[in-house]
């Protein structure tokens, strides 16, 4: 398989690749991610079997918008779109319920939540609204290697293997670590994997923030962030 690299221009050859089920990295603002479109699930196993990741650990979302997300999840709180406001496009993710059957159970390991994020990235975005549905995206690495941040990182894990990669607006991801994700509760915010966002960046949008450690997350799994239980 040829590995392609597509620039802004060629997006819409990228993005016709997603629609038959192929996999294509994209960039966004923290790392790359291994792209495929999210309600397809042969197109989220191949996420999987590419990277060696395993089967329980659940993906993000990656949305062209904020209104987006109203098309899947099952509700969206006040604390939720407040955090959309301030945050997105940025490296946030945010888990909230999920409406049933809207994607295969490999995206979420068949929990009744899914993470959402609109990345900061003007070829990620361009490329989801292309596509027409949302993007899985986990880092486009193997599992257990370091985050890709450039073009060159995903081609040594993968050329030859997916489809294609996108060139970012920049060649180079700006954070290169992973998006905090949060959940919203009707009292509170947990953070259940920290990034740049941080604990006193949120409490700017609501002022009790708890942060979860693995241990806390691993015994309650309905309150797991993706990444969490193993390296990705």
């Amino acid at each position: 398989m040829l590995t392609k690299k597509f620039r802004l221009g060629e997006l819409d050859e990228a993005a016709a690749l997603l629609r038959r089920g192929e996999l294509v990295a994209f960039p966004t603002e923290t790392v790359y991610g291994l792209g495929a479109i999210a309600t397809k699930e042969q197109a989220v196993a191949k996420v999987f079997q590419a990277k060696g990741r395993p089967s329980d650990n659940p993906l993000i979302v990656h949305v062209k918008d904020a209104q987006q997300v109203f098309d899947y999840a099952a509700e969206v709180p006040k604390l939720a779109k407040d955090l959309m406001e301030r945050f997105w496009p940025g490296p946030l993710t945010i888990i909230l319920p999920v409406k049933p059957g809207v994607f295969p159970a490999n995206v979420n390991n068949d929990q009744e939540t899914v993470a959402f994020r609109m990345p900061n990235q003007h070829s990620a975005l361009r490329l989801i609204d292309l596509v027409g549905a949302p993007l899985v995206g986990p880092s486009a690495n193997l599992s257990g290697k370091p985050s890709p941040t450039s073009v060159d990182h995903v081609m040594q894990d993968f050329d030859g293997v997916i489809s294609g990669v996108v060139a970012g607006d920049t060649d180079q991801a700006q954070i290169g670590v992973e998006s905090t994700v949060v959940r919203p509760m009707s009292d509170r915010l947990i953070i259940l994997r920290p990034g740049a966002i941080t604990q006193s960046m949120l409490k700017q949008v609501c002022p009790k923030v708890q942060e979860f450690s693995v241990a806390e997350q691993l015994a309650a799994p309905q309150l797991q962030s993706p990444g969490v239980k193993y390296r990705h």
